[in-house]
């Protein structure tokens, strides 16, 4: 099965539209996942209109009223894939107070992969796939046994340099991630 991986479209604050290729891609996954700043209900609805199947988290700079979970799951060939935006970290809130933002790569990518682990109650993340966004940085790593992915921005809002997504093939429990520059 082919997913589409997006995030951070910003359209229209930031940026005024999703690239032409990468419109195609979004088209012809068989599923799209995008991990929230839509911006508007309308950028929601262009997005849910071109997806095949649409599973989508509501980010920082999404209107309260759109609808969206701040966490989702999906499981597709034996792989739970668990979407979050990756902006609030209620440890770190409480213990930093600085209302859980998470920037730096470590702290991101630990705040992913423990909603993963979290959401799924799979402690040692085999089979799970954490998805956020938020910083704009395209990320795939593994972090304490979670795979994590970070399709960076789709539109290339600032501040990131370039716009880009992922496409991940999966196979029965075996995915296969590729990153796409526009």
């Amino acid at each position: 099965m082919t997913l589409a991986i997006i995030a951070d479209s910003h359209i229209p604050e930031r940026e005024t539209d999703i690239p032409d290729s990468f419109r195609e891609r979004i088209a012809d996954a068989e599923h799209t996942i995008h991990a929230g700043d839509f911006e508007t209900a309308a950028t929601l609805d262009e997005v849910r209109d071109l997806a095949t199947a649409l599973t989508a988290v509501h980010g920082n700079a999404d209107p309260a009223d759109m609808g969206l979970p701040s966490v989702a799951e999906l499981t597709i060939d034996g792989v739970t894939f668990v979407v979050t935006h990756g902006t609030l970290n209620p440890v770190e809130a409480a213990v930093y107070g600085d209302d859980g933002f998470v920037m730096s790569g470590e702290d991101w990518n630990r705040a992913i992969a423990d909603t993963a682990r979290a959401r799924t109650r799979s402690w040692d993340g085999d089979g799970i796939v954490g998805i956020g966004g938020h910083s704009h940085r395209v990320e795939d790593t593994v972090y304490e046994g979670v795979r994590v992915l970070n399709p960076g921005s789709v539109t290339g809002a600032d501040p990131a340099d370039r716009a880009t997504m992922l496409t991940v093939e999966s196979d029965e429990g075996e995915i296969d991630v590729t990153l796409h520059e526009a």
